[in-house]
């Protein structure tokens, strides 16, 4: 993909040909935004119509997917790309749209160091113990050296589309080795289930911005840790036919778990 020139007028900055997108001069900090809901994109709800020259207004930093489910986002600096199925990272186009993403202006609130080798089990009980609550909202940085990453990326789709939990069975997994990069997403609330991923939602992406995926394990020594809480979650959902008549309201806990995991 060739980046875009593009230079956008107003309260936003240029795109820049380093994959910055731009940001808002009004911008709320730590309110988390997110594009419709995990339990769409199960049911196969793969097309969305925000765009991501829209979707950075709200956040500079966060995950998410894009149309026909082409990839994982990572957003970081102000700066989105997409991790296509074969591992390769390109910077967004700001006219792509978005079925799925979550977004925030990351100011952090929490930051300690891990020296040494951590595991994810690891990585959850220092984060249980460095924030007050399960019940809100955590946005997630970690920068430094990762000895082993196992991530997915999930392949573009054609209609008619299939369920997430069928695609998941064909999804490339990458296992990542000696990579400087970082760890960033969210850690939601059990009670957020079918909204959100209950629990983790990470992604990687290396230094190099060669490399990365959704994560699915790790071991990680020297890194530091960010993260930014939040009780403030701000989301809007698609007026589309396929959302509409999607069934949303079923329990897919075993369902998400089998596709983050």
């Amino acid at each position: 993909m060739k980046p875009v020139d593009d230079i956008f007028i107003g309260a936003f900055q240029a795109h820049r040909k380093d994959g910055t997108l731009f940001h808002h001069d009004s911008k709320k900090a730590h309110e988390l935004f997110q594009i419709s809901l995990i339990s769409a994109v199960l049911e196969g709800v793969y097309d969305g119509d925000i765009t991501y020259r829209e979707l950075a207004q709200h956040g500079d930093f966060g995950v998410g997917t894009f149309n026909n489910l082409d990839g994982e986002m990572a957003a970081i600096d102000g700066k989105f790309y997409q991790i296509k199925s074969d591992g390769s990272v390109h910077p967004v186009d700001p006219a792509m749209k978005t079925p799925f993403a979550c977004v925030l202006f990351f100011d952090p609130t929490v930051e300690f160091a891990l020296e040494e080798l951590t595991d994810f089990k690891q990585f959850e009980e220092a984060l249980d113990r460095a924030v007050p609550t399960k019940n809100l909202f955590y946005a997630l940085r970690v920068d430094g050296y990762f000895e082993y990453v196992k991530v997915r990326v999930v392949p573009r789709q054609e209609k008619p589309y299939r369920p997430m939990l069928e695609v998941v069975k064909e999804q490339p997994v990458f296992e990542l080795k000696d990579k400087q990069g970082t760890l960033l997403g969210f850690r939601f609330p059990d009670y957020t289930q079918g909204i959100n991923v209950p629990g983790y939602h990470l992604h990687f992406i290396d230094d190099k911005r060669e490399t990365g995926g959704h994560v699915l394990d790790f071991r990680m020594r020297s890194v530091d840790v960010k993260i930014d809480i939040t009780p403030d979650l701000h989301m809007e959902v698609p007026e589309r036919e396929d959302f509409g008549s999607a069934e949303l309201g079923k329990d897919n806990a075993e369902s998400i778990r089998k596709v983050e995991k």
